[in-house]
């Protein structure tokens, strides 16, 4: 399995106003931290495309939990009753 690069971090100064205002509508909007919306729109603008989730450290991890299986299939039980 191919190992992520450490990530880069910056410090930004001068940001103007309508710029700070946008990405923190943005972020307001698609309830997601600054930070996030930043790093979205510096990679499209300079990739072209947003960066695809990679999950890959949490593969393997699922631990199996018998409390949360029995919720589960209650939810997936259809009430004969209330369908009618």
């Amino acid at each position: 399995m191919k190992k992520q690069a450490p990530s880069v971090q910056y410090t930004i100064r001068g940001v103007p106003r309508e710029v700070d205002r946008v990405l923190r509508q943005k972020a307001e909007q698609r309830k997601q931290s600054l930070n996030r919306i930043i790093l979205d729109e510096l990679t499209v603008a300079t990739v072209g495309r947003q960066r695809r989730a990679d999950f890959s450290d949490l593969v393997g991890r699922w631990t199996p939990d018998p409390a949360f299986d029995e919720i589960m299939a209650a939810q997936r039980r259809i009430d004969r009753d209330k369908w009618k």
